[in-house]
């Protein structure tokens, strides 16, 4: 449904109902106080699922068979321990990888013929599976153990983290995960093997010579076309990318309006052409570009883009959207987006317009149609 919002934020899970056009009404929060990194609703059976990250206690799963009225807790996963008497995992620069649990950064349901499967992503750079509605998870040791992980960096995070997870709606043993930083993924049966997939990609800020090593790719964000699943899009580190062969290789765009750094993506479901992003000034910066706050939008592939600007904040504005702070509903007719300062927009008819639900929520980390 895209007449509900579910707003995961650093202190608390946040639900908003659209009451008439351009018009939503908050409900009570739940779990205030607590951070709710990834919220997802599964379209399947309609339950709703939160991860908590409770700092010193941990993170913690919670889930909802009745739109958020009661909540019951569910297993969180939990990545092994480093067997006794190895040495601890460090990545290439000497650091130590940590194997506990940090947090969740990607949920999402599995195919439709894989009705209780999700899928679940982890900092530190960990693949979890459930076959049971999230009641108990099983590592994906296959990624876990591969031999490649040591070569692993942290992006935005200290540790690598998986992101983002593309089932296919096609074949659900395809999967195509995004690490930052390790680059593109893909397995072909169920997550036994996995291949990287980076060819095309482009890392500016690796050594020369390593432009186009694919663990040096930091991917902030993955999707993929419901209805056409060949076209997937990448908000990149340094550039947006696009695939038309399913993430088998990939092309750079190099002009998309204020810049081509940014965190988040959507694609529209029913065309593939059509995908948005929020551009922004990086590395140290972090912020929009000349302080003005704007989204991008394709319609022919990335060929051109068009600045949408109308109902966001006027300059100087400097709300970043993390990459799960925006939001396309399943019928492509509603986006959302929540930033790092407390402000949530719905538009109703591609971007071209915004309508400011809140300018007060504390800050957003997740943004989904529930």
């Amino acid at each position: 449904m895209s007449d509900r919002l579910l707003i995961g934020t650093k202190k608390g899970l946040f639900t908003v109902q659209r009451s008439g056009p351009g018009r939503w009404a908050f409900g009570p929060p739940a779990f205030p106080g607590v951070p709710v990194s990834m919220v997802c609703r599964d379209p399947r059976d309609g339950g709703e699922l939160v991860a908590l990250n409770h700092g010193h206690f941990g993170v913690k799963f919670h889930r909802s068979d009745d739109r958020g009225a009661n909540w019951r807790e569910l297993a969180a996963p939990a990545c092994p321990p480093v067997p006794a008497g190895e040495p601890p995992i460090v990545d290439m620069i000497g650091r130590t990888i940590p194997q506990t649990l940090k947090d969740v950064w990607a949920l999402v349901p599995g195919g439709k013929d894989q009705p209780r499967r999700l899928w679940c992503g982890t900092i530190p750079g960990a693949l979890f599976r459930s076959d049971d509605g999230g009641a108990s998870w099983t590592l994906v040791e296959s990624l876990w153990h591969h031999p490649t992980r040591k070569l692993w960096m942290g992006g935005g995070a200290d540790a690598p983290g998986i992101h983002s997870i593309c089932v296919d709606p096609r074949d659900s043993r395809k999967l195509s995960i995004a690490i930052s930083c390790a680059g593109i993924w893909h397995s072909s049966d169920d997550g036994a093997t996995w291949e990287a997939a980076c060819a095309g990609m482009r890392a500016e800020y690796a050594p020369p010579g390593q432009e186009f090593e694919p663990l040096a790719q930091d991917p902030h964000q993955m999707v993929r076309c419901a209805s056409g699943p060949d076209r997937m899009w990448v908000q990149h580190h340094n550039g947006i990318f696009r695939s038309d062969d399913a993430g088998r290789s990939w092309s750079e765009i190099k002009q998309a309006g204020p810049s081509c750094f940014g965190f988040a993506v959507v694609v529209h479901p029913k065309h593939k052409d059509s995908a948005w992003f929020v551009p922004a000034k990086k590395d140290e910066f972090r912020f929009p570009v000349d302080g003005k706050f704007v989204v991008t939008r394709t319609r022919d592939g990335g060929k051109s883009f068009d600045v949408l600007s109308k109902g966001l904040p006027e300059a100087p504005a400097y709300d970043l959207v993390y990459r799960h702070g925006l939001d396309i509903s399943q019928d492509g007719e509603r986006l959302a987006m929540g930033s790092t300062t407390g402000g949530l927009w719905v538009s109703e008819n591609g971007g071209d317009s915004w309508v400011g639900v809140s300018a007060h929520l504390p800050p957003v980390l997740c943004v989904r149609f529930g």
